[in-house]
C-alpha cells in the first residue's frame, strides 16, 4: 500500500497544516488509546474505538472513492447522523484532497437538494435510500452527482427502480466498501490554502450560502482553542450537535483529534440525559437550548415544594459570590466570603452536587455558543459549580471570534479573541473580525462575499463593545424590529427574558411596522392543562389555546417577565402553541436558532389577525 497524507506527520501540533495531517498526526501521537465510542443498539452497549482502528475504517473509505476518478477539489456531500460512519467519510475525503460539504441529517429534503445543487457535489452519502429518494422527488436537477451510496436500504427493488433516478448510482455501504477492498491507497492530500469544508449557513432568512472554509481557517482555529482550554488526552467530550455545524466540527470533533481525547456521540437529543449519566463527559461543547432545558425542568420541579425551591435560589446567589470572587468579578468581604463557605459546606452536597450529577459528575468544562446564554441560566449553573464558559463565533470565521477561559470567565461577556483574531467596532457599533481564520469568501457569491469585507476586515452583523479586552455582544445590526411608531426592539433580548420561565419552552417576538410588539410561544404542557383547566376550557382542544381568556393570562405572565423592558417593548399579544418548532418543521436551524421567515409565514394568519384587532 503507497500512502502520502495519511502517513507524513508533523513532529508537534504547531507544525500541523492540514486536517488530513492532523488526524496522521494523532494516529501517530496514540494509536492505540480511545478515539471514539458509539452505542451499539443490536448488542445494547456502548462500543469503543482506538485511533489506529479509526485509520484503518478511513483507509477503507479512501479506497473506495479511488475508483471514482474525482478531481483535486470535488465535493463530497456527508448527510449523515454523528458517529464513526461521518468521521470516517469525513476523513477520508480530506485524506483524498476533496471538500466535505457536510448536512444536517434531520433538514429537510429541498434543503438539502438545493445545497447539492450549488454546491456541485459529485458525491452523497446519506443514511437511506428513502431519504435519497426523498431529495431526488424535490425535482431539482443534480447534472454533477455521481454516485450515491447509503447505509441502509429500505424500499425494495421495484420501489427502487421505479422512484430512483436511473442515472445516478446507488450503492449499500458494505456493498461499496467492497469494491475498494483490494485496491491501493495513493493520495496526495490537501494543501493548507485548499478548501476543508463547504460549509452552508443555517439559514435563518432565505436561502443557505455555502462559506469556503480553507485548511488554513480551521486549524488555526484548532490551535487557538487548544491554548485556550487545553483539553487533555484523558478528556470525554459528549458529541451532539450536528457535525454540519461548524462549531460542532471544530470544537467537537477536530480539537478533540488535536488534544488525543475521547469522543462519546450520543444516541440522540432526546436520551441526552442518559448518555451524560452513562458517559459521563469531562467537557461539553453545547447550545444555549440544551442548558434552558435543564434549568427549565429544574424549575418544574421545584414548583412542588416551597422549601426546596428557597433552598435552590439560596445556593445559587451563596455559588454565584464564590464564583466572583475566584473570577475577580467581586470584591473581597471578608465576613460575607466566609459566612459563604461555611453555607456551602451545606448548599454544596445538598443543591449543586444534584446538578453537577445530572451531567455526569466530572464536568469541567462546559462550552456555550451559536446563540446568548441568558444571565439567569448562567448565574444558576456557575454558581450551582458547572463550569460554563459562554464565548463567540460565525461559521464565516471557522467559528471561534471569542470566548472566555475557565480561569477567567465574564459570563456577562463573550470572552476575549483568541490568538491570532483580531477584533474592532467599526460603524453602527458593528463587530468586525480579521485573522488567518476568517474565510476565503461564499461559494459563487462574489457580490455576496464582498459585501461582507471592509477594508479586509468581516462584517459580522453583531453590535458589539469591547472593554478591557473582552467583547459584549449588544445584538443584531439588521435583526431589530422597527415598529410603525419608530421604536427599536431587539427581539433576542425579549425572547431570553421570556424563556427565562419555564412555562415557555419556545418564544419569537415580531412586531415590524406594526403599532406594538406581540410574540408567538411553546407552551410547557403541564402548565396549559392546569391553566387551561383553571380558565375552565378543555386542555385536550387545540382550539381553546385561541380563547381570550387564554391569551390575556398568557400575556399578563409575559408582561411581568418584561416588565424590565420599555413599556413599547413587552408584548401586548400572544399566539399560543403547543406544538415544538423543530428542524424537521423547518421552524429552526440544526442550532436551534429561529428561522424568523419561516415562523413569519407559520403564524402569518394569526399576526393578521392580532394586528386587525
Amino acid at each position: 500500500m503507497s500512502t502520502s497524507a495519511q502517513t507524513t506527520t508533523s513532529p508537534d501540533l504547531s507544525t500541523v497544516q492540514t486536517l488530513a495531517e492532523l488526524f496522521a498526526w494523532r494516529v501517530a501521537q496514540t494509536p492505540d488509546a480511545e478515539a471514539y465510542r458509539q452505542f451499539d443498539d443490536v448488542q445494547g452497549l456502548w462500543i469503543s474505538y482506538s485511533w489506529r482502528q479509526t485509520q484503518e475504517r478511513v483507509h477503507s473509505f479512501i479506497r473506495a472513492l479511488s475508483p471514482l476518478g474525482l478531481e483535486h477539489g470535488s465535493r463530497i456531500a456527508i448527510l449523515l447522523p454523528n458517529g464513526l460512519h461521518a468521521i470516517c467519510m469525513d476523513q477520508a475525503t480530506q485524506a483524498c484532497g476533496f471538500v466535505p460539504v457536510p448536512m444536517h441529517a434531520l433538514d429537510n429534503p429541498a434543503s438539502i437538494a438545493y445545497i447539492l445543487s450549488d454546491s456541485d457535489a459529485a458525491f452523497l452519502i446519506a443514511a437511506s435510500d428513502q431519504q435519497w429518494k426523498d431529495i431526488a422527488d424535490a425535482g431539482l436537477e443534480l447534472p454533477a452527482l455521481r454516485q450515491v451510496v447509503v447505509l441502509e436500504k429500505i424500499l425494495d427493488a421495484a420501489a427502487s427502480s421505479a422512484s430512483l433516478p436511473a442515472h445516478i448510482p446507488v450503492a449499500q455501504i458494505d456493498e461499496w466498501l467492497a469494491r475498494g477492498a483490494n485496491l491501493q491507497i495513493n493520495v496526495l492530500g490537501p494543501k493548507e490554502d485548499d478548501l476543508a469544508a463547504l460549509v452552508y449557513t443555517s439559514g435563518t432568512t432565505g436561502k443557505p450560502k455555502g462559506v469556503m472554509l480553507t485548511h488554513k481557517n480551521v486549524m488555526s482555529n484548532v490551535k487557538a482553542v487548544v491554548h485556550r482550554v487545553s483539553p487533555v488526552i484523558t478528556d470525554v467530550f459528549l458529541s451532539f450537535l450536528p457535525l454540519s455545524h461548524t462549531f460542532e466540527r471544530t470544537a467537537g470533533y477536530y480539537l478533540p483529534v488535536a488534544a488525543g481525547a475521547c469522543v462519546a456521540f450520543s444516541r440522540s437529543v432526546k436520551q441526552l440525559p442518559q448518555d451524560l449519566l452513562e458517559v459521563r463527559p469531562t467537557i461539553l461543547i453545547s447550545v444555549p437550548r440544551i442548558y434552558e432545558r435543564v434549568y427549565g425542568v429544574i424549575q418544574t420541579r421545584l414548583s412542588a415544594s416551597a422549601l426546596q425551591a428557597k433552598l435552590f435560589k439560596l445556593a445559587i446567589e451563596t455559588g454565584w459570590r464564590r464564583f466572583s470572587r475566584e473570577q475577580g468579578l467581586l470584591k473581597g468581604d471578608g465576613l460575607t466570603a466566609l459566612v459563604d463557605t461555611l453555607r456551602w459546606l451545606l448548599l454544596g452536597p445538598l443543591v449543586a452536587s444534584k446538578l453537577k450529577n445530572q451531567f455526569g459528575g466530572r464536568l469541567r468544562v462546559a462550552v456555550s455558543g451559536g446563540a446568548a446564554l441568558s444571565q439567569t441560566i448562567s448565574q444558576c449553573f456557575l454558581g450551582l459549580g458547572i463550569p460554563i464558559v459562554q464565548g463567540y463565533g460565525m461559521t464565516e470565521t471557522a467559528p471561534v471570534v471569542a470566548f472566555n477561559a475557565p480561569d477567567d470567565n465574564d459570563p456577562a461577556t463573550v470572552g476575549r479573541a483568541v490568538e491570532g483574531v483580531e477584533v474592532r467596532i467599526g460603524e453602527n457599533a458593528e463587530l468586525q473580525v480579521r485573522g488567518p481564520n476568517v474565510m476565503r469568501g461564499y461559494w459563487k457569491r462574489e457580490e455576496d462575499t464582498a459585501k461582507t469585507f471592509i477594508d479586509g476586515w468581516l462584517r459580522t452583523g453583531d453590535q458589539a463593545s469591547v472593554v478591557d479586552g473582552r467583547v459584549h455582544i449588544l445584538g443584531r445590526v439588521k435583526e431589530i424590529i422597527v415598529t410603525s411608531t419608530g421604536e427599536k426592539i431587539a427581539p433576542v433580548d425579549l425572547e431570553l427574558a421570556i424563556m427565562n420561565d419555564a412555562v415557555f419552552e419556545q418564544a419569537y417576538a415580531f412586531g415590524e411596522n406594526s403599532p406594538f410588539i406581540a410574540c408567538a410561544v411553546v407552551l410547557n404542557r403541564a402548565y396549559w392543562t392546569e391553566l387551561a383547566r383553571s380558565l375552565g376550557l378543555n386542555p385536550d382542544d387545540q382550539a381553546c389555546l385561541k380563547s381570550p381568556q387564554a391569551q390575556e393570562a398568557v400575556v399578563k405572565r409575559i408582561k411581568v417577565l418584561t416588565r424590565n423592558f420599555p413599556y413599547y417593548a413587552q408584548p401586548r399579544a400572544a399566539i399560543l402553541t403547543l406544538e415544538p418548532w423543530t428542524v424537521e418543521n423547518t421552524l429552526i436551524t440544526p442550532t436551534l436558532k429561529l428561522k424568523r421567515n419561516n415562523l413569519v409565514a407559520h403564524f402569518a394568519e394569526d399576526i393578521k389577525a392580532i394586528y386587525k384587532r
